[in-house]
């Protein structure tokens, strides 16, 4: 995918659908290796006790890693999101934020791993905080890495 196309698309993250509607809102490095993901409380994201809906609370969290992994990592790669785990700590009020980093020794240690290993699993831990910091929910994301071997597979 080029590197423009790219771009549009994680431009356009912002007003895709699910994240439209729950108003999560989205900001990405230049270097695509930390995104910062807001939710404001708002009458159509609250549940019936006033509180964040879960399923918001978990939106927000999606798909972050993996694309910061397809980007990051090139086309040599493919990366899927495997498994993720949401437990919710505290009501979620007012403004949540969740931030999403990766590191260079995080990259590095993926590629070493897959230079003798067919496929590698890591887990993210994720926590949605409120505004005062406080954890409203913590996301356990785990994703299946691997080389690409030269077949047509897409990145999902």
């Amino acid at each position: 995918m080029s590197t423009k196309l790219q771009r549009l698309m994680l431009w356009a993250i912002n007003i895709w659908p699910p994240f439209l509607g729950a108003g999560i809102r989205v900001t990405w490095s230049p270097d695509h290796k930390s995104v910062d993901v807001e939710m404001k409380l708002r009458f159509w994201n609250r549940n019936y006790v006033g509180t964040h809906y879960g399923g918001s609370l978990y939106s927000m969290t999606d798909p972050f890693y993996m694309l910061m992994l397809i980007d990051n990592l090139g086309s040599d790669y493919i990366v899927w999101d495997k498994a993720a785990a949401i437990r919710f700590r505290k009501p979620g009020k007012g403004r949540v934020k969740a931030e999403f980093r990766l590191s260079d020794e995080q990259l590095d240690d993926i590629r070493t791993k897959l230079l003798t290993e067919e496929k590698y699993e890591p887990a993210f831990l994720v926590q949605v905080k409120d505004e005062t910091g406080d954890v409203v929910a913590e996301v356990q994301k785990v994703l299946h890495i691997r080389r690409r071997s030269g077949g047509s597979e897409a990145n999902g």
